[in-house]
């Protein structure tokens, strides 16, 4: 929340689906069996070892071109569509540089499972994407297989039978398939960010929560705007979304459900609450609280109950982050007398300073993969940075004007903020890799902000 980053304005803030049916494939019985974990057996994390991984990627085939329910038309415009997805989350993540659908060979549905590696090799393609869609009765059914071309083998393969409405999420299971074969890592794409969505002159600002998919599609608003809604978190389980709720200056914590709509109460109170965020396992949620001229870090059952108070210093302790394994929470604190980052066990004990590297420090997010804190440094500009639990290895992953509020991807790999213009005040949702060269805006209806990946959907 961009208020919550400098200190002199918390004062002024406080005066305010059904899951897929998947179905492995085996590859073709003359293929020989391939090995498990991506090519090289490494991690992908320092170098873009695939950069130039000639990846094609064809237009997935139909047996009948017939009309369908879906927002993309026919079978055949169908394949079209989901063909371009699985190109666009492939070649927008950084990693590789997918070529087609436009401009290439498009296989028969006989030819969807046994391409000719020859046609391929001529055109010097490494990797060889293709897949088929068919209508099976209301229901349609994808199918999405990886080749080695000069292995002349089918690397992965699967097939999900989806609703009409549920299309797209074929497309990114079909890039996760390819990610998370080609790469080792775990994928990303078939996840969902909800985040705020913003309107209206910057004195009467309407702020309402929204989600969307992970490349930007499928918009959807989930509240009305009549309360200013902030700092949106997925529930673990994907069933509902925590975030924090302000109606004539009263706060309130609130899950919402994002397919009913139905909200329940989680904490009211009349003092300012800032920053909900869940623990791992869905058990718990934290949240900080102004009370008497301190704010302190507090934890209470999901379900509602008496809160636990984790911190008690002078000053405030705000925006607490768990460890994947739950033991240990990231938070900011002024305490020292600047924000910066701090570490406690998830009972409150052992709170200890990790940033050491000047400026200010705020918004702190846990990887979850447990070996990055992804936070705000606020030295002049705010950048997007990420260190080591510890506090060491400290790098910057961008240097706008301000960038502020990471969220990691499920996979650890991919960070998603906001970026706010300097002359209009305009914001809007990003994405960075890891190594910081590879930025791309994503497209919302509105200016945006405070946005929260949430994990892969079960």
């Amino acid at each position: 929340m961009k208020m919550l980053l400098l200190s002199p304005l918390f004062a002024a803030f406080a005066a305010l689906a059904a899951p897929l049916a998947a179905q492995p494939v085996p590859p073709p019985a003359a293929s020989p069996p391939a090995e498990e974990g991506g090519l090289t057996g490494g991690s992908v994390s320092d170098e873009n070892d695939w950069q130039d991984l000639g990846i094609a990627i064809t237009d997935f085939a139909t047996d009948a071109d017939v009309a369908t329910s879906t927002t993309a038309g026919s079978t055949a415009q169908l394949g079209r569509g989901l063909s371009r997805i699985v190109a666009g989350n492939l070649r927008n993540n950084g990693l590789f540089k997918p070529s087609g659908p436009d401009g290439l060979p498009q296989p028969l549905f006989s030819e969807v499972q046994a391409p000719s590696y020859g046609l391929w090799q001529g055109r010097s393609a490494e990797m060889l994407v293709q897949g088929s869609v068919r209508m099976v009765g209301d229901q349609i059914a994808v199918g999405c297989y990886l080749f080695d071309v000069a292995l002349g083998q089918q690397l992965a393969g699967a097939s999900w039978t989806v609703a009409p409405s549920d299309w797209r999420r074929a497309a990114h299971k079909c890039s996760d398939l390819v990610y998370s074969r080609l790469s080792g890592e775990n994928p990303f794409f078939d996840s969902r960010i909800a985040y705020i969505a913003e309107t209206g002159p910057k004195s009467r600002r309407i702020k309402r929560l929204a989600v969307m998919d992970s490349d930007g599609a499928n918009h959807s608003f989930l509240t009305t705007g009549q309360a200013i809604a902030l700092t949106p978190r997925y529930s673990p389980d994907y069933k509902s979304i925590l975030y924090l709720s302000y109606l004539n200056g009263s706060p309130r914590i609130y899950t919402i459900d994002p397919v009913t709509r139905s909200q329940r109460l989680v904490v009211q109170s009349s003092n300012p609450i800032f920053a909900p965020r869940w623990s791992p396992d869905g058990k718990w949620v934290l949240y900080s609280m102004a009370q008497a001229g301190n704010t302190d870090i507090y934890r209470i059952p999901a379900g509602g109950g008496t809160p636990l108070r984790l911190t008690n210093t002078p000053g405030i302790n705000i925006g607490g982050s768990f460890s994947p394994d739950g033991s240990k929470i990231v938070f900011e604190s002024d305490r020292s007398g600047s924000q910066q980052i701090y570490v406690m066990n998830a009972d409150g004990s052992n709170q200890r300073r990790v940033s050491f590297f000047g400026g200010r420090a705020a918004t702190p997010e846990w990887s979850p993969r447990g070996d990055q804190i992804a936070f705000t440094h606020i030295a002049g500009n705010f950048r997007i940075a990420v260190m080591s639990p510890g506090g060491g290895e400290l790098r910057y992953l961008t240097d706008s004007w301000q960038d502020e509020a990471p969220s990691w991807a499920p996979n650890g790999r991919l960070i998603q903020f906001f970026r706010t213009l300097q002359n209009s005040g305009k914001a809007s949702l990003w994405q960075v890799d890891l190594t910081g060269r590879n930025q791309r805006q994503l497209p919302t209806p509105v200016d945006a902000s405070d946005p929260a990946w949430g994990p892969i959907r079960p």
